[in-house]
Formats: structure tokens, sequence, C-alpha cells
């Protein structure tokens, strides 16, 4: 699973078997549908190799629906702000259930 920083500051998440030469494609390519085409030259920021190309896959989805701070802090390989990145901070979520429901008495009457 690799990460190359785009010309344009744009980060491209993909899978190979041989890093060297993907990057090579990205930059060389005459496919102007690829994402990469009009954003070269690119740079490998990230690689991690696995084992299990299935275990690759999953972790490239993974990173593709991240954010991008979240994505610069695996780049820099700092953990801790990867996991303080992936606390949900939605107002509903239910680590903010209890501090921002309505209190809720089912022995009072509908208020008009």
């Amino acid at each position: 699973m690799y990460i190359v920083k785009c010309s344009d500051k744009s980060y491209y998440t993909g899978v190979t078997n041989n890093v060297e030469r993907r990057v090579y494609e990205h930059n060389n390519s005459l496919d102007d549908s690829a994402y990469t085409f009009d954003k070269r030259p690119v740079e490998l920021v990230f690689y991690q190799p696995f084992q299990d190309v299935k275990q690759a896959i999953a972790f490239e989805k993974q990173v593709k629906g991240w954010t991008r701070k979240k994505k610069e802090a695996l780049i820099e390989k700092n953990w801790d702000k990867i996991k303080e990145l992936a606390v949900c901070i939605n107002e509903s979520s239910h680590t903010n259930y209890r501090k921002n429901r309505t209190p809720f008495d089912s022995a009072q009457g509908d208020k008009t």
C-alpha cells in the first residue's frame, strides 16, 4: 500500500506489488483519464508492504476514507495523532450522547 503526493498537493493512495514501477507509471503514463495524469510529478511519501494482498487492499480502502490530516499523520508515522484524529467529535456520536441529550421524564405531559 502506498501514498503519493501529487503536484497539486493532493494524495493518491494505491496498492501495488512493485512500488518503484508504480510511481514511474504515475509519472509517465499516457492515460489521460488517470487521477494523477494532470497532477504530475508525483512523489512517494508513504509505503507499507504487506504479505497478504487482501490486507493491503483493506488498508488502502480504510486510508482512502481518512481525512487529509489523518493521512498526513500516517505519512509522518505519528501514531498518537492518528488515534487523536480517529475520535469521533460529532454531536450525535455515542461518546457525546449523555452530555447532549435532553432529559426525558415520561411522567410529564406534552408541553404545547
